[in-house]
């Protein structure tokens, strides 16, 4: 059995994000009838944006070679 749930994320799959300032983070939720929701406490939304920006930059410089694969950002 897998230890990581695996989603695609493409254009038209729905995300919606909204605060939970009852409990200091943010909900993310993938998907409408059966949807995966992400929850982030505020301190790791800074982490997370900063990494999902590393991986778009590394995916542009890859599309201006011509779509060489990205190197490893882990």
């Amino acid at each position: 059995m897998r230890d990581t749930v695996q989603i695609h994320v493409t254009a038209d799959l729905p995300i919606r994000a909204r605060a939970l300032t009852y409990a200091n983070r943010a909900e993310v939720r993938f998907g409408k009838a059966f949807p995966v929701v992400l929850l982030v406490d505020s301190e790791a939304i800074a982490v997370l944006r900063r990494e999902l920006e590393k991986v778009s930059a590394a995916l542009d410089a890859a599309a201006a070679r011509g779509g060489e694969p990205p190197e490893a950002t882990n």
